[in-house]
């Protein structure tokens, strides 16, 4: 017994001078070194973020996300939404620069509102001076984001080999171009092989609110759903520098009709079922009621004008 113990404890040092030895010789180092960029590889996992006008009543965001799990696996789709009101690239632009500021360099944004489908539009992948890609088609849709965030460039996507094939529908891009492209991306592909270099993007004209001696004339561009709350173009700066204060009332017209408003901090500060001007969590004016639908009580549907009158007008 004394023999078989002492052998016992021969190899046990054995074993725990040969681990010394090894980590001594820097094995262990290497092997943790690999495991913790293992770790961060799989933290910092591809982001493809999605907003479609497509609605959720038919498979069509379904299929996009397969096309894009097929390719790439292991990436991570997060959505914006899919209730982009059709066809509206405007609205679509505007949300897509609402959501941008709060995801890090190398995000893929894949945005699909795309009237002009089958057509010469193009469709590219833009990349922003943040760093940040943008998958899409070439309408106008990332106009607000390059104003703010600057462009580094943008290439087409003519590579087939970054789509679902050679049969590429003229209805359907979203399945067999947008989606493949921002997948191939994701993967660490280099993005410049989606296709040659796009020196002119579309731009949007949009809307802004005209300041004048009289007041602001702007417009009601989109309804904070499902609240009906309106949203229009006027900055909080601007309304505030007409001279209104918090409790103030001011006497706007909005399309036809003239209506007379509490200028309050939130909406609990007026009771239930009653409207407020408030400047919204973007920085506009903003028009509701408390807990209840501005829009469809009022029978207002966007775009329709604004007029804001400076204060002792």
């Amino acid at each position: 017994m004394d023999f078989l113990r002492a052998r016992f404890l021969g190899v046990v040092f054995l074993s725990t001078a040969l681990v010394c030895a090894v980590c001594a010789s820097g094995g262990c180092a290497k092997r943790s070194t690999e495991e913790d960029e293992a770790k961060k590889s799989e933290s910092a996992q591809a982001t493809i973020v999605f907003m479609t006008d497509f609605g959720t009543a038919n498979d069509s965001v379904a299929i996009c996300k397969a096309v894009i799990q097929s390719i790439a696996p292991n990436v991570r789709i997060m959505d914006i939404t899919h209730q982009v009101t059709p066809y509206s690239i405007e609205e679509g632009s505007r949300f897509l620069a609402g959501v941008t500021p709060y995801y890090p360099a190398g995000t893929v944004f894949l945005v699909v509102v795309d009237p002009g489908v089958g057509t010469s539009r193009k469709a590219v992948i833009v990349k922003s001076s943040k760093g940040q890609y943008f998958v899409l088609p070439d309408n106008g849709l990332i106009t607000p984001v390059a104003d703010r965030d600057g462009i580094e460039g943008a290439h087409e996507i003519t590579n087939t080999a970054w789509m679902i094939g050679q049969n590429v529908s003229s209805t359907f891009h979203g399945r067999d171009i947008f989606s493949p492209a921002a997948a191939h991306l994701a993967s660490g592909e280099d993005w410049t092989m989606a296709g040659g270099v796009v020196k002119d993007l579309v731009r949007l004209s949009p809307r802004a609110a005209t300041i004048e001696k009289s007041g602001i004339t702007g417009a009601v561009i989109g309804l904070d759903d499902p609240y009906g709350s309106l949203i229009t173009d006027i900055r909080g700066s601007d309304f505030t520098d007409l001279g209104y204060r918090l409790g103030d009332k001011v006497t706007v017209k909005i399309d036809r009709g003239f209506y007379t408003i509490p200028f309050a901090r939130t909406f609990m500060d007026v009771p239930v079922g009653q409207p407020l001007l408030y400047i919204d969590s973007r920085g506009r004016l903003g028009v509701a009621l408390n807990e209840r639908d501005f829009s469809k009580k009022y029978k207002v549907v966007p775009p329709v004008p604004i007029f804001v009158p400076r204060k002792g007008e």
